[in-house]
């Protein structure tokens, strides 16, 4: 007698699961990485002042050695140096209305006050600070290189047979000379023509733009 067989696996039906209803979100916005950038405001670099510094450390360095090998002498039982004794005597002697401590005095504050320049400005002139894409990142254009890009651009005005710009910190001066056209219509195009560069430039600053047109004589 043989077993019976096993009756057929019956497919087993799964119901379909709930799909979650979509939630509506807040609209979708722009990434950031797509906006336009306007750029950070950076700063001129500091310039390191090594010639200054230089200075004063020699100096320093002069005087203090001077005085130290002195002191030094007069400690090994030598007399002090003549320099020395004049010039305690002169401090001791000479009135505060003295011609030469006036001077001295003049003198000193004078240097002083550079030196007090020195510490509280960056220095380095001659770099205009650029708008930066970063917080953390610092750029930097020669202000030369900057006046010759503002007069490439003021010579391809119609009219302008030559041009000269100054690029300063606040303020660019271009003086064109005209050869033809009518001088008020060339002093308009050549505003806007250097408008136009100067954003190209991305200044941290931008400075202002005074325009001067001639008639050419030649």
């Amino acid at each position: 007698m043989t077993p019976d067989p096993d009756p057929p696996d019956e497919p087993v039906t799964v119901p379909p699961a709930e799909e979650p209803t979509a939630k509506q979100g807040p609209p979708a916005t722009r990434p950031a990485d797509d906006e336009p950038a306007e750029g950070h405001r950076s700063h001129r670099p500091w310039s390191a002042r090594r010639l200054p510094a230089t200075l004063v450390a020699a100096l320093v360095l002069v005087a203090s050695g001077a005085a130290l090998v002195d002191v030094i002498a007069v400690r090994a039982g030598r007399p002090a140096a003549a320099w020395r004794r004049q010039l305690a005597d002169g401090l001791a002697t000479r009135p505060v209305d003295d011609v030469w401590m006036l001077t001295g005095a003049a003198v000193a504050a004078v240097a002083g006050l550079w030196l007090i320049v020195l510490a509280l400005t960056p220095g380095l002139r001659n770099w205009l600070p650029l708008r930066s894409p970063l917080p953390g990142l610092r750029a930097v254009l020669d202000r030369d290189g900057a006046a010759g890009l503002m007069r490439d651009a003021g010579l391809r005005v119609p009219g302008v047979g030559d041009a000269r710009v100054r690029m300063g910190r606040h303020r660019v001066t271009a003086r064109a000379y005209v050869r033809f056209r009518d001088p008020g219509r060339v002093k308009d195009d050549l505003t806007a023509v250097l408008d136009d560069e100067r954003d190209r430039l991305a200044l941290a600053h931008p400075p202002r733009i005074a325009v001067r047109v001639r008639r050419s004589t030649h």
